[in-house]
């Protein structure tokens, strides 16, 4: 039976060689072996039912064959390789695909038995399952854990290190923790129809081109994505290294991104990743949110000298005194880097620009907005989903997704019990903060998780906890960097890495990858990336000299730099002296009231005129740019905006159909093709000078900074 099993898979579409897991999640064995008939009249079943939103059905199939294997041979080998290579997702798709199509033309057939288990290296062809389940493991591995920024300033800023072992706790402890609020909100941010989560659209359509059978003579999505991936690789060579004027052109006026223009697709997608990706309503709430922040409110507050901050750049995040000189704390620090406030008081105030204090202000009044929004919103959604919960409608994708094992609550609920155990244990030994603290930590994304996905499911926007966390631990521990710095990371990045597993989940039930599989690799995925980057962040710190300063190029720890900024204003010096009724931002935290306010009028219009543009309004969305500025350059959301016009608004309204057909296609093309030429200009090309000339004006950044920028995924946001 095995072997005419065997042959006749070999021969026939409808028969397929599977490994399940209805079991235990690393013991696998033979599965059944669906016939041709059958399969057909599932596909028959299913054809006519699709999903109702239109932009989910133009980028994911409504049909499914259960019996694809995932977690294969080749999936692992490309996995572990993934750490090696440290590329960005969108690059691992392009990679991995030649790749897996060679490893099953040569791996043995051959079936093992081990202990009653058959098995064998090579399955079939490499099929769309393992491509999406590598690339998703790739995702995991490709993002940096957000307490390497903390152990880095630990030793390079504070000059106090934590320790490799004490590290990696935190590391894993705070990576991991967000894996249970992710598995127990899956049913409210991953298996409704409504919950779009639109970016998982583009990589889900890439999926597609690469493996659906391809008419060359006609114009497929396939011949589209080549195409664009072409036109993307040769024309960066431009920009990104030939004439990097091309990067920016400064019409009228660079600093606020005025007619600053581009010719360059990674300005268009860095920060915000592809325009194609987003709802153009919510393209628009985006461009609104800046205006009103970066063309009205800035330029107002920077010329009539709010703040004294005439004395300052318009646009940047550093910190300052009040004569405008550059802030140095180590004239404020007890040797336990901790604040003295004899020394703060003889040195002089901490001071920032307009546009830093600014932001904040709207980061108070964001979340404040957010939880006002979602409760008029969605408010009456959410308590029906908790209640019934099991039988919600289902469109034909949760169906479909019903043909596979659901992932037990109790593995959430344990992960969760042992990292939470693992976080106090770190907190306390190694006097990052204590106990009672960590456990205020953890209820803070337990209550924001499911609002904020909500949000981050329909625009692609995630309005962050970071300005929340550090408020409330600057207060409660003031003058205590560490503290702040600890509560942060547990409090922001647990929400933060739940809502990206919950975005790959996501991914993972558009193309029918069986949950368990996705449990395991997105587990192991990021225990293996957290080693790996914290061995690499120790041998840098501790191997190149004036590591994390402009000396250092280019290890200069742009990100630690900024987590370095907030610790100094909200853990070292602290909202109460930097918020205070003495401190000129003190109006700032005004914004939480107008938060809970300023939603209830545009909600009042939305339900009045359900029909008018009223309903496109999404106040959070607006307020939700603020995380952003700085250090995102003003003329990416310029030029991303612009980019959003054509390439959704106009295209779509002039050729529907063809939008439908070859957007996604070409955003992914655009994509791809910039990230294999950045990496290839960066090896081949670093150590070629290009004669300098008007193109590659010395104020432009360097093409070895640009390349390194690309090649690692920054300009994309994997990062």
């Amino acid at each position: 039976m095995w072997g005419e099993a065997l042959k006749r898979s070999r021969q026939c579409r409808g028969f397929y060689l599977v490994f399940s897991d209805n079991t235990l999640p690393y013991r696998y064995h033979f599965s059944v072996i669906v016939g041709l008939e059958k399969d057909s009249q599932f596909n028959e079943e299913e054809e006519d039912e699709d999903s109702p939103f239109e932009i989910v059905r133009i980028a994911v199939s409504n049909k499914d064959n259960p019996d694809l294997p995932s977690m294969t041979f080749p999936h692992l080998f490309y996995w572990f390789r993934q750490n090696q290579l440290t590329l960005g997702a969108s690059v691992v798709q392009i990679i991995s695909f030649p790749c897996g199509y060679l490893m099953a033309k040569v791996l043995p057939t051959k079936v093992f038995s081990t202990f009653g288990w058959k098995w064998t290296l090579n399955p079939g062809p490499f099929n769309i399952k393992e491509h999406v389940l590598l690339t998703i493991t790739a995702t995991a591995c490709a993002t940096s854990a957000y307490a390497i920024d903390v152990v880095t300033i630990k030793k390079m800023w504070y000059e106090s290190d934590l320790g490799f072992g004490a590290s990696l706790l935190f590391l894993m402890t705070s990576q991991l923790l967000g894996y249970s609020f992710a598995g127990l909100s899956r049913r409210f941010l991953v298996y409704p129809s409504a919950m779009l989560w639109p970016t998982t659209l583009v990589t889900a359509t890439l999926f597609r081109t690469f493996h659906e059978t391809t008419n060359w003579g006609k114009l497929s999505r396939t011949k589209v994505f080549w195409i664009a991936f072409a036109a993307s690789f040769a024309w960066y060579f431009v920009p990104g290294f030939a004439m990097p004027l091309l990067t920016a052109i400064p019409i009228l006026y660079s600093g606020l991104g005025m007619l600053n223009l581009t010719l360059d697709w990674s300005t268009i997608a860095s920060y915000m990743g592809s325009p194609i990706s987003y709802p153009f309503p919510m393209a628009c709430n985006l461009f609104v949110g800046f205006v009103i922040m970066a063309w009205i409110a800035t330029p107002a507050g920077y010329y009539a000298n709010t703040w004294d901050t005439g004395l300052y750049p318009i646009y940047t995040a550093g910190l300052f005194l009040p004569n405008g000189s550059k802030y140095n704390i180590k004239k404020i620090m007890t040797p336990h880097q901790t604040l003295d406030p004899v020394k703060y008081a003889e040195y002089g105030p901490l001071r920032m620009t307009y546009m830093f204090g600014y932001t904040y202000g709207v980061g108070f009044a964001a979340i404040m907005a957010l939880l006002v929004y979602v409760g008029l919103h969605y408010g009456k959604d959410i308590v029906r989903r908790f209640r019934q919960s099991r039988t919600m409608d289902e469109d034909i994708h949760m169906k479909l997704m019903r043909n596979y094992e659901e992932v037990p609550q109790w593995w959430y609920l344990a992960t969760f019990v042992a990292t939470f155990s693992v976080s106090i244990v770190t907190c306390e030994v190694f006097h990052l903060m204590n106990w009672y603290w960590m456990v205020l930590a953890t209820v803070i994304p337990f209550i924001f998780t499911i609002p904020i996905g909500i949000i981050q499911a329909i625009s692609n926007q995630q309005p962050g906890l970071n300005i929340i966390t550090e408020f409330i631990i600057g207060y409660g521990k003031a003058g205590d960097p560490v503290a702040n710095v600890t509560f942060k990371v547990y409090g922001y990045i647990t929400m933060t890495q739940a809502l990206n597993l919950v975005s790959d989940q996501k991914l993972g039930h558009y193309m029918k990858i069986p949950p368990r599989h996705m449990f395991i690799q997105q587990m192991v995925g990021t225990i293996l990336a957290g080693l790996v980057q914290l061995l690499v962040a120790y041998w840098l710190m501790n191997s190149i000299d004036n590591m994390c300063t402009p000396e250092g190029y280019p290890w200069t720890c742009r990100s630690a730099n900024t987590f370095y900024s907030a610790s100094v204003i909200w853990g070292l010096v602290g909202p109460g002296r930097m918020f205070g009724g003495d401190s000129p931002y003190h109006t700032a935290l005004y914004l939480f009231i107008l938060g809970v306010l300023i939603p209830i009028p545009f909600w009042y219009l939305y339900k009045r005129y359900p029909n008018s543009i009223w309903k496109h309004v999404h106040i959070p969305v607006i307020m939700s740019i603020s995380g952003s500025m700085p250090p995102m350059p003003t003329g990416t959301l310029v030029n991303w905006f612009i980019g959003a016009c054509f390439l959704v608004a106009l295209w779509q309204k002039l050729y529907r159909v063809a939008w439908q057909r070859y957007a996604f296609a070409t955003s992914a093309g655009l994509d791809s093709g910039l990230a294999i030429s950045g990496i290839v200009i960066f090896f081949a090309f670093q150590n070629v000078v290009v004669p300098a000339y008007w193109g590659n004006k010395e104020d432009y950044l360097t093409t070895a900074a640009r390349q390194k920028s690309i090649a690692s995924g920054d300009y994309l946001g994997i990062r």
